[in-house]
């Protein structure tokens, strides 16, 4: 089988041999049936379509047979590079041809084309050589390249560099190398033949790596064209530093100032030290230098990295006003280098010290009496504080009478008074001196100086009250204290201490004080005797009050005294009065008499005032009731019917006559009526006239006298106030009342104020003297206040009335005022205040009314104002604005008149008269117009 095997290779490579042979045989014979070949030669980069030759032309081909024959490239590496057209047997360039793409690394280009014709079948070749241009620039395998060099190496050092590339070739190839301007290389070319020319960089010049750190340089590659084309490469050449330089401060002097008392911590400055060495040999390290004191080493501290010096102990400017210090700084090389430098630190001085007061010399007590600068204390002031900071200003805070004045020695003051002192205004100073520096923001201190004003005898006691004024009832005990006195001095000690003693002269108005005794110490006044009011009324006297001082002061006081009256007498009948003494009296009327008809009258008088002298009269004994009537006020005794043939001849008639005091006192008095028949009432009547006759021509020589003297009373009057009426100015300022003298008899008035002027409406038992002034206040009735300064007041306790109004009398006038009628007491009575007559819807006007107990009848005692006339509409006044023709003054049941009309012509509308008689023509009067009114009123309605 393997025999067999071995026989079949044989025959399949007889049949190869034989196979191939035949080929060859054809090849032959078709080379020598068609064979031609043309060279064509086209340029790089032309555009597609550009022609590169007629084929067929060259050939001599029959063009209108090449598309039947199927002319076409066969069998070519760059078919795609050309194309042949069938119609005409041209070649064209089917795309750009890049030389150094096709025929990479040759110096000559050629592109073999095969080109087939069938029917018969024809084979040309054509060559095409593809010619270069210069379309490439040189270039540089790295577009950048660094060497790194010592800046230790010396000149002449060869660095070879990598060379350049250019795709294009022969001339178009890179020709020669280019170096950039510079000072420590230059370059030479090595051509190497085939392997390129190669850049050969050479060390000139030494490199200083502190000079220049690194080299930049650029190396061109340039080709043979026109123009030539060129490459570049950076070339960056670093210098390689060595440890040749030391550090080197930034500054020649380093000088900073630093505040005192600056935080522990803060930076005072930051020196800087640099080395143009690089790496460890231009690390700098900072620290002091070995010679600085150990003492700044407490109080500073380097940092080694940043070189900042900081504070590290308390640094005052007191202890030391500037520091130097020696720094050093050096490098981290095998072989450091270092550099020292001084730092000069100086202390700015901060406002960090108050001042400080010191009193070197001191009185605590000075006289109130002391002159102006006398010296009170030494002050000195002292600031461990420099410049402004240590500047001092001094002054007081408070507003006091003391000062400080500078002494010729700096930082000493004196503190003075710089005005008058009063130790009774202030008796202790507390002084404030403040010391403040000029610092920003200022320190000040204070020092608390206080400073007593002795006393001295300067003032003299005064008494609480002057004049003093007391109300002492009369049965006083003897011995007992009746009133005190009290005087203070604003003085101390001895200089306040007072002693009391009364002012005797012995003049006839001082022998009063005889009875009176002081105690010294205490001011308290004793009575040595009881004081009677109906024998003394009121009596004055001074008291005075010494000091202890040296020498002592004195003042004296005026003590007004008022003795108060008290029930203690009893009423005393003066009619009927028998022969004997005794309250017994026998009236005798005629039978025929009227009822009303006056019996008699009985009189009664009683010593004291006031209510205490008020007296009523009743009937405490009488035999019929219904025949005689006894008026309790006027004592009057009427019938009350006519008599009777029945009734008794003789009636006896027991009046009780009592006072109104708190425990009333009394009298009794008998009175018998006999009824006798008219005859001999007649004949009683003349024997009485006879006796009565005798009595009248005394009182008539009496009365003629009384009435010659009142007449040259009144003349002298009336030319005195014409005097005073001529020598006064425009604005009058007469007097318009006189003033009463105190009796212990109380007064009725309504008084009130306008303005300075005081206005009284008078009533019954005051004896006042009244002028009806013409001009601005025309027949207006004031009463200015007259009395001297400190002068007391006379009491007005109670009211009293006159014996008219006791007997029964009416009073009736106008007034109209709108505010309040005081009766003000003295010191220590009680105070009666009058109901106001307000606006009064009546139109009669306002009413006043006397207080319940008066002793006038409350449904008939009015006050009233109307314009003048009877039954006229009363005016409303404001206080101060009294008409004239309104006022009238009540005294006495009489009529008082007061003329209106000044021009002239008497008119009875110009008077206002006042009594029972008027009173009951003003009602007539008034019911007779009412009624005419209303029967005007009927008229007109009927017409």
């Amino acid at each position: 089988m393997f025999s067999g095997l071995r026989m079949e290779q044989r025959r399949y490579k007889a049949r190869r041999a034989r196979g191939y042979f035949f080929r060859c045989v054809v090849a032959v014979l078709l080379s020598s049936l068609a064979s031609a070949q043309i060279r064509y030669s086209i340029s790089e980069e032309v555009n597609e379509g550009t022609v590169v030759g007629d084929i067929a032309k060259d050939l001599g081909l029959d063009k209108t047979t090449l598309k039947e024959r199927k002319y076409r490239i066969v069998s070519s590496n760059a078919d795609h590079l050309f194309r042949v057209n069938q119609n005409d047997g041209v070649l064209y360039v089917s795309r750009k041809i890049d030389r150094e793409e096709v025929c990479a690394m040759t110096s000559t280009c050629s592109m073999n084309l095969k080109t087939v014709l069938e029917d018969p079948l024809e084979v040309h070749y054509v060559v095409v050589e593809v010619l270069d241009i210069n379309d490439h620039s040189p270039s540089f395998p790295d577009k950048a390249k660094t060497l790194d060099i010592s800046e230790s190496v010396l000149p002449g050092v060869r660095i070879p560099l990598q060379d350049a590339r250019d795709p294009d070739g022969g001339l178009f190839s890179v020709q020669h190398y280019k170096l950039s301007s510079n000072d420590h290389f230059r370059l030479e070319v090595k051509d190497m033949g085939e392997d390129g020319k190669i850049p050969i960089l050479i060390i000139k010049k030494a490199m200083d790596r502190e000079s220049a750190g690194s080299h930049s340089l650029v190396l061109s590659a340039l080709d043979g064209g026109k123009p030539a084309k060129s490459g570049e490469m950076d070339i960056l050449i670093n210098v390689l530093d060595i440890n040749d330089n030391a550090p080197v401060f930034s500054q020649d002097i380093y000088s900073v100032m630093l505040d005192e008392n600056a935080p522990i911590g803060t930076t005072v400055i930051q020196v800087n030290a640099t080395d143009l060495d690089e790496g460890q040999n231009g690390d700098v390290v900072y620290s002091f230098s070995g010679i600085v004191n150990q003492r700044l080493l407490k109080l500073f501290d380097i940092n080694p990295s940043t070189g900042e010096i900081i504070v590290k102990g308390l640094i005052n400017y007191e202890d030391r006003d500037k520091y130097e210090i020696e720094i050093q700084a050096s490098d981290k090389g095998l072989t450091p280098l270092a550099t020292q430098k001084s730092v000069i630190i100086k202390i700015v001085d901060l406002n960090d010290n108050a001042p400080e007061i010191d009193v070197t010399s001191f009185s605590s007590f000075i006289p109130e009496d002391s002159r102006p600068g006398t010296t009170v204390a030494l002050i000195s002031v002292n600031d461990l504080d420099s410049g402004l900071n240590g500047k001092l200003i001094c002054s007081i805070k408070e507003e006091v009478p003391f000062t400080l004045s500078a002494s010729l020695q700096d930082e000493m003051y004196a503190l003075v008074t710089k005005s008058l002192l009063d130790r009774e205004k202030h008796s202790q100073y507390i002084i404030t001196v403040c010391a403040k520096d000029a610092g920003q923001p200022s320190l000040s201190s204070e020092k608390t100086i206080s400073v007593r004003v002795s006393d001295v005898n300067d003032n003299s006691p005064e008494f609480s009250f002057s004049p003093y004024t007391f109300y002492i009832t009369e049965a006083n005990s003897p011995g007992a204290l009746v009133f005190s006195l009290k005087a203070f001095d604003h003085d101390e000690k001895e200089n306040a201490l007072i002693s009391y003693h009364i002012l005797r002269d012995g003049s006839e108005n001082n022998k009063v004080t005889s009875f009176l005794n002081i105690n010294s110490e205490n001011g308290n006044v004793f009575a040595l005797k009881s004081f009677d009011f109906e024998t003394l009324k009121t009596f004055q006297f001074q008291v005075v009050a010494t000091d202890s001082g040296t020498p002592s002061l004195s003042s004296n006081v005026t003590v007004h005294v008022f003795i108060l009256d008290q029930n203690d007498n009893a009423p005393v009948i003066l009619y009927p009065l028998s022969s004997n003494g005794s309250a017994e009296g026998v009236e005798e009327i005629p039978r025929n008499v009227n009822a009303g008809h006056l019996v008699t009258k009985v009189r009664a008088y009683d010593a004291d005032i006031g209510y205490n002298g008020w007296l009523l009269f009743s009937l405490q004994e009488v035999t019929d009731h219904s025949l005689f009537g006894l008026d309790r006020y006027t004592g009057q005794i009427r019938t009350l019917r006519s008599f009777t043939e029945t009734d008794e001849a003789e009636h006896k008639l027991v009046i009780l006559v009592k006072d109104n005091g708190n425990v009333s006192l009394s009298a009794t008095a008998t009175v018998i009526v006999k009824v006798v028949e008219p005859k001999e009432a007649f004949a009683a009547s003349d024997v009485k006239k006879a006796t009565s006759d005798e009595e009248d021509n005394n009182v008539t020589f009496y009365l003629m006298i009384t009435l010659g003297s009142v007449s040259t009373l009144f003349l002298i009057s009336i030319i005195v106030l014409i005097a005073m009426q001529c020598s006064k100015s425009t604005e009058y300022t007469s007097k318009y009342l006189q003033e009463t003298n105190y009796d212990g008899t109380l007064c009725h008035s309504i008084q009130y104020r306008s303005g300075e002027k005081r206005y009284m409406l008078v009533g019954p038992r005051m004896s006042v003297g009244s002028t009806i002034v013409p001009g601005s206040h025309a027949n207006t009735l004031m009463l200015p206040d007259r009395r001297q300064p400190g002068e007391p007041k006379g009491p007005s306790g109670d009211w009293r009335y006159s014996a008219s109004l006791r007997a029964g009398g009416v009073m009736q006038s106008s007034v109209h005022m709108e505010e309040s009628s005081v009766m003000q007491g003295a010191q220590g009575v009680l105070v009666q205040n009058w109901p106001t007559a307000s606006s009064a819807a009546d139109a009669e006007g306002g009413e006043v009314s006397p207080p319940m107990g008066a002793g006038v009848d409350s449904n008939s005692w009015h006050f009233r104002y109307g314009p003048g006339g009877p039954g006229a509409p009363p005016q409303h006044l404001k206080p101060g604005d009294v008409p004239p023709e309104a006022f009238i003054i009540p005294g006495s049941p009489a009529i008082i008149s007061i003329r209106q009309n000044q021009g002239g012509e008497d008119d009875k509308s110009d008077f206002i008269t006042f009594g029972k008689k008027e009173e009951a023509k003003k009602k007539k009067k008034k019911k007779k117009e009412k009624k005419d009114k209303k029967d005007k009123g009927k008229d007109d309605g009927d017409e």
